[in-house]
């Protein structure tokens, strides 16, 4: 299983290669996207994950779209269980940033690859962005909240920017050791 670099690891601020022709709907695409998948899978408060975060240098990212969602509502029922949506990661394989509103929002921001930071940015409120999926297809795909900040924080990793590079009011919260290990 990969783990997430954290900072300092040289990958992160590596302008990120763009994935390579030969590589779309290959077996070796689809064992990044999984080593991916499941790194992010580990870490129930992450949305998303650039390929640098596992130290593979590729223009890629992924979202679960299914924990930009909303938590579940229970009726005040402690007994009744909460039904989580099914995982769907959303994968970008060489993104990049087609159209942007004018208007730019402040915004609470943290990383993976940051553990225990987290300050506030200026993202902008509605962002586009085109992509190709791993079989080769090409899509645009817009956003506004927080699914903006998430394709601009992403593709900052993939151009080696951290959002602590930009961010304000930084503040660090104390994690217990096992939540914030640095990967070797």
């Amino acid at each position: 299983m990969k783990r997430i670099v954290q900072e300092g690891a040289s990958v992160l601020r590596d302008i990120a290669k763009p994935v390579p022709e030969a590589l779309f709907g290959s077996p070796e695409l689809g064992a990044i996207l999984r080593d991916m998948a499941g790194a992010l899978d580990k870490e129930p408060d992450g949305v998303a994950l650039a390929a640098p975060q596992i130290a593979i240098p590729y223009r890629i990212f992924i979202v679960r779209a299914d924990r930009t969602l909303p938590a579940p509502v229970v009726d005040g029922n402690e007994e009744e269980p909460r039904t989580l949506p099914p995982p769907q990661v959303d994968v970008y394989v060489n993104p990049e940033i087609v159209k942007t509103s004018r208007r730019r929002v402040a915004a609470d921001e943290g990383c993976l690859s940051v553990r225990g930071v987290y300050g506030t940015t200026h993202r902008h409120e509605r962002v586009t962005v085109r992509a190709r999926k791993p079989n080769g297809v090409r899509f645009e795909r817009g956003g506004g909240g927080l699914l903006a900040q998430i394709f601009e924080h992403e593709i900052d990793h993939l151009n080696g920017i951290l959002f602590v590079d930009h961010a304000e009011q930084l503040v660090e919260a104390t994690l217990p050791a096992s939540e914030h290990e640095a990967a070797p």
